[in-house]
């Protein structure tokens, strides 16, 4: 019988906990079909970071039963997304001599010298994440992509390393362990968002990834196909809400309600004549709320928030590099006017990226919204390579596949791996799709 590899990307944001479960697709090997679907609100999740572990073992059972009821797969093994402002990167320069000069580079070359960087040193409380090389320098010969196959005795590169606190990662491995699952890589968001929304040709041209949530805004730069920088800024859609709360002086659920409805992030495209009736509690009389000091305030934070992404941009070092300019992707992407206002701000050109670059018809309506990009990329991760050279070695911690037989997929689960961080390898070249929802999304900014 016909065995497929079914993979699960969870999503543990501070809006929402979403499960989805993906098969590659048989006739189009680079996209992946959507079996199952579940989410679930999350209340113990902070700016990315795992607040409250209850409530997010909670909500991480009720997104996985959802998902394994409609998919009919019992889910063991599940790809998670991390962020938070605890997230750090560093570039950092390694080097190995090989002992024959004789024999060409190989694929065990890089690896070991990749391998060898996880043992760089980092600060107390933290712990290497992704280790990302970028260029090879091979005999004082620089400038590098790929130096499989030349001659050399002394094999060097640059890395990109990204570290994230330690006890951030425990709470994460502890809510997976309380909600009965096992990690099988753990992947930072940005990374995996730009699975699910850059084309090829973006990645190979110059593009800079903003994925703007509930809780963090996260980006991703690429050129020549290499993940360049990364960064994340901890202001998301809720602290935009909470602009909105404190300055009209109501409650949050109407703060959210309004900037989902009626938010723009240009204030010059808001009516002064225009304004919204707010119901007061307890017969207290109607606040009135003028659109135009509403879109005011949220065009203030989204512009910090621009800001901050532009530095990072900037201090990539990629910022003329990028001639595909920004994909906005998360859920703070529907607020009517953020493509035009970040295009202002950074003089480079806008889209909006919806996740279904590699996804196939099957269940699209269901994931269809930017707000799910990190999860579909989570999904894609299981089939992919994160650097498009396949250069990188197994993860050291989180492996190993499920193999799932389509007519008895009631009776298939996703088994345990042995790896904890090696998804650098299953990002980039073997792709899955992902399904789309038709969940109404909008209150995910």
């Amino acid at each position: 019988m016909q065995k497929d590899k079914i993979v699960v990307g969870l999503d543990i944001g501070s809006t929402k906990v979403c499960a989805i479960v993906a098969r590659q697709d048989l006739f189009y090997k680079d996209r992946i079909e959507i079996l199952g679907f579940g989410r679930a609100e999350s209340e113990g999740v902070i700016r990315g970071v795992i607040s409250n572990i209850e409530k997010t073992v909670e909500a991480i059972r009720t997104a996985i039963a959802k998902a394994s009821q409609m998919s009919n797969i019992r889910i063991e093994l599940v790809n998670v997304g991390i962020a938070g402002q605890h997230i750090r990167t560093f570039t950092q320069k390694g080097s190995i001599t090989r002992h024959s000069t004789e024999d060409e580079i190989s694929n065990a070359d890089v690896m070991r010298l990749i391998n060898d960087m996880y043992k760089t040193p980092v600060a107390a409380g933290s712990q290497i994440l992704h280790v990302m090389p970028q260029d090879f320098i091979v005999d004082n010969e620089t400038d590098i992509i790929d130096p499989v196959g030349m001659a050399g005795v002394k094999l060097e590169a640059n890395f990109h390393i990204i570290t994230a606190q330690t006890t951030s990662l425990d709470n994460i491995k502890k809510c997976i362990k309380k909600a009965g699952l096992t990690i099988q890589d753990l992947i930072l968001e940005p990374i995996a968002s730009s699975l699910a929304c850059l084309t090829p040709e973006e990645r190979k041209e110059g593009v800079a990834l903003v994925d703007i949530g509930g809780g963090t805004t996260d980006l991703a730069v690429f050129y020549d196909n290499i993940l360049r920088h990364t960064a994340v800024i901890p202001f998301g859609g809720k602290v935009i809400t909470s602009d909105i709360k404190q300055g009209c002086m109501i409650m949050e659920n109407q703060a959210e309600l309004l900037k989902v409805r009626f938010g723009k992030a240009i204030a010059e495209h808001a009516s002064s004549m225009e304004v919204v009736a707010i119901p007061g509690l307890r017969n207290r009389p109607a606040r009135e709320i003028s659109l135009k000091n509403l879109a005011k305030i949220i065009e203030a934070r989204m512009t910090e928030i621009i800001e901050e992404v532009y530095r990072e941009i900037v201090r990539s070092g990629c910022h003329d590099s990028l001639s595909q300019g920004i994909v906005l992707t998360g859920g703070g992407s529907l607020l009517d006017g953020i493509k035009e206002l970040f295009e202002l701000h950074t003089g480079l050109p806008v889209r909006i990226g919806h996740p279904t670059e590699y996804l196939t018809p099957t269940n699209i309506n269901l994931v269809n919204q930017p707000s799910y990009a990190t999860a579909i990329g989570l999904a894609l991760a299981g089939f992919r390579s994160l650097d498009d050279r396949d250069l990188l070695p197994q993860s050291n911690n989180i492996q190993s596949h499920t193999s799932t037989s389509t007519d008895s997929l009631n009776q298939d689960k996703v088994k345990k791996g042995n790896s904890f961080s090696g998804f650098l390898n299953k990002i980039i070249d073997r792709t899955k799709n992902f399904l789309l929802d038709d969940v109404d999304d909008k209150d995910d900014y």
